[in-house]
């Protein structure tokens, strides 16, 4: 036989596949803690989805792909009046939930934003609460949308922790989309086969590009990409349960999987190393590590690898308010990450650039003492040229203990320091946060400013009175547990 021939012996799906599907359909989640954040984590995403509502750019994205039409127990868009098919809810509420980057984190190897899969969670949930309850059968509970979320979160995290994907060009959203298929699908009821079918599509479509994160490319698609994925997702999971076959080796087949055509890479400027080459490197099992120690943007609208260079920076606010035109020089020191992601000069194109630009996110602190959504804008940005003066003024260096202890996982850092000098010789003192307000370090402190938080977001879009009655509820853990996921949603509609 020639050796060009191939053998056509059908594979076992890879292992990476089932071990994300044994997780799925039968961990059983008993952590507390993991519950208890997920519950902080639902609060918080769903205010950043309100809060999103108020800027037209991402509200323009939002509704039914042909108007008027009517969807039977569809899905309800936080917010809005929008009951959507499932595939199309889960874009909206993960566009609007993404759209202020003010969602949790998680930072590794990859990083990302796990509560991005929340989108298709509550687009499924609802659906299929609503239509249990219309053919006489009990609807999920919220108890099931904080389990799902738990599991997308670990997923997603998990793969992240040892496997760059950023490094060979991709955007993480991939892990987006894996995760949401996973989670959806075991929402809607599938089995094992099932499972692994659409997990074998979710890594078999063509994956997004980094490009629109990236100068001078940043654009606004970083902002529904999230939503996108999620809701590309729940298709997929649709697709598997109708019966489509899968791919078993998606991600080993010679020449054609995914680690051949998408996780290699020939540059070898890139100096990776052997395993950032060929195949994921998963350092321990799935559980609740990843809900546990997430991070919360508690503070900033601000991509989080500038979160404590924005802490840092308000710090010193008082001390150089009044001297801003004596500046000589802004250092900041920081980690490779944030070097490498969004450390930018030069002119800075659209609200989308801005918030992931390290030396934007550090001036407008320094100036204003804070740093808020409405600051990205474009009127704001050209009304206030200090803003780019300061930036011409800065410095950017690394401190290799800060991107070292970036990737430890008893650590898990992201420190920055910011120090100014003047003209006149003097400076002041270098203020240095390693751990932002939302890390788990600091849950203690971080926890009532995340309510807080909440509730100013409720109160962007609804009364007084709704927003109190939803807080008790979010406040409630076995309450909100028990609670119908279509009653949940009916307090989210306008």
């Amino acid at each position: 036989m020639s050796a060009n021939v191939d053998q056509n012996n059908r594979p076992d799906y890879d292992p990476v596949l089932q071990d994300i599907a044994d997780y799925v359909l039968n961990y059983r989640i008993d952590s507390q803690d993991a519950l208890d954040t997920a519950r902080n984590c639902l609060m918080d995403t769903l205010g950043c989805g309100l809060l999103a509502l108020r800027f037209p750019e991402c509200t323009k994205h939002l509704g039914p792909m042909v108007e008027g039409t009517v969807v039977p127990f569809g899905a309800r868009v936080p917010g809005t009046s929008f009951r959507l098919d499932p595939v199309k809810a889960a874009w909206d509420i993960g566009c609007i939930m993404r759209w202020l980057d003010y969602n949790d984190t998680w930072l590794a190897a990859e990083w990302g934003h796990p509560s991005d899969n929340l989108g298709g969670i509550l687009a499924v949930a609802d659906h299929l609460s609503q239509k249990r309850l219309a053919n006489g059968d009990a609807p999920l509970t919220v108890r099931a949308v904080l389990e799902a979320m738990i599991m997308a979160h670990e997923i997603q995290g998990v793969i992240a922790l040892e496997n760059s994907f950023n490094r060979v060009g991709l955007d993480h959203v991939l892990l987006v989309k894996v995760a949401s298929t996973a989670v959806t699908a075991k929402l809607m009821g599938a089995n094992r086969e099932q499972l692994l079918s659409a997990l074998s599509h979710a890594f078999v479509d063509g994956q997004a590009l980094r490009t629109y994160r990236h100068a001078p490319n940043a654009g606004s698609r970083k902002s529904w990409a999230a939503g996108d994925a999620s809701s590309r997702g729940v298709r997929l999971a649709d697709i598997a349960l109708r019966g489509e076959m899968g791919i078993p080796g998606v991600l080993s087949a010679p020449q054609w999987g995914f680690y051949d055509v998408l996780f290699s890479h020939t540059n070898k400027d890139l100096a990776l190393k052997p395993e950032d080459n060929r195949a994921f490197s998963l350092p321990q099992p799935y559980g609740t590590y990843v809900m546990e120690n997430v991070l919360f943007k508690i503070s900033f609208p601000a991509e989080f690898h500038a979160q404590t260079a924005c802490e840092a920076a308000v710090a010193l606010h008082p001390l150089v308010k009044h001297r801003l035109h004596e500046i000589d020089r802004i250092v900041i020191t920081t980690h490779e990450s944030a070097i490498r992601i969004i450390s930018k000069v030069g002119p800075l194109a659209n609200a989308a650039d801005r918030d992931h630009c390290l030396q934007y996110m550090t001036a407008v602190p320094l100036a204003f003492g804070n740093l808020v959504a409405e600051q990205y804008e474009d009127d704001f940005h050209a009304a206030h040229p200090i803003i780019d003066e300061l930036r011409d003024k800065m410095v950017v260096i690394e401190d290799p203990r800060y991107s070292r202890e970036y990737l430890e996982a008893d650590k898990r850092s992201i420190a920055n320091a910011v120090q100014v000098f003047f003209t006149d010789g003097t400076c002041t003192e270098q203020v240095v946060v390693e751990y932002p307000i939302g890390h788990r370090r600091r849950r203690v402190d971080g926890i009532p400013l995340l309510e807080d938080k909440f509730k100013a977001n409720l109160a962007t879009r609804f009364t007084a009175q709704r927003s109190a009655e939803i807080v008790a509820l979010c406040k409630d853990q076995a309450r909100l547990e028990a609670t119908p996921v279509n009653r949940f949603m009916d307090l989210f509609t306008i």
